[in-house]
């Protein structure tokens, strides 16, 4: 059974490097499942500065909308680094538009937490371990738009699945990781 890694922070909190670290020090192949689109200029650089930043040997997966696809074809050994939760849920949610209703809401959010629960279910089945990064959003002032509130509501549900079937978890602050207890039964 794969073990599940759930490293989460704040924006700029070393979340990634830790991740990246942790994928590095486990010694199996990594694989690294991208979900950051290139939607301008600025996008490109940071995505080329992140790639030029990991090991030329991992095989990186784009997979903006869908990152359980790519747990089909890679080895069930290799170590799986998911990053991000946060870039997949916006870009899930950037496709209903500018203001979308309370039902398309509830929908995807129905879905966003259908696909969690079956990335994780392959996970299971696997022997190398998933590392999952993913924003802390729910620290700071409620945003003042609906987009934001959804935005923050789904990444949250999201963040307590991921976290809930996590064997591991870590929240990362100004670059320190502090590692949280299991989840209570």
């Amino acid at each position: 059974m794969g073990e599940s890694w759930f490293v989460t922070g704040g924006a700029r909190s070393g979340k990634s490097g830790f991740a990246q670290r942790l994928a590095a020090s486990t010694g199996l192949e990594v694989v690294f499942i991208a979900t950051l689109e290139a939607l301008d200029e600025e996008m490109e650089i940071r995505i080329a500065r992140h790639q030029a930043e990991r090991p030329p040997e991992w095989l990186t997966i784009e997979a903006p909308l869908d990152p359980r696809r790519p747990l089909d074809v890679v080895s069930p050994e290799a170590c799986v680094l998911l990053d991000c939760w946060s870039l997949w849920v916006s870009n899930r949610l950037l496709r209903l538009g500018g203001a979308p209703s309370a039902d398309e809401l509830t929908a995807l959010e129905t879905e966003l937490v259908r696909e969690v629960d079956a990335i994780l279910e392959v996970q299971r089945a696997r022997s190398g371990p998933l590392v999952s990064v993913s924003n802390e959003v729910g620290s700071g002032v409620v945003p003042d738009s609906v987009l934001g509130r959804a935005y923050r509501d789904l990444l949250g549900r999201v963040n307590q699945r991921a976290s809930a079937s996590a064997e591991r978890a870590w929240l990362l602050v100004a670059g320190r990781a502090l590692e949280l207890p299991p989840p209570a039964s």
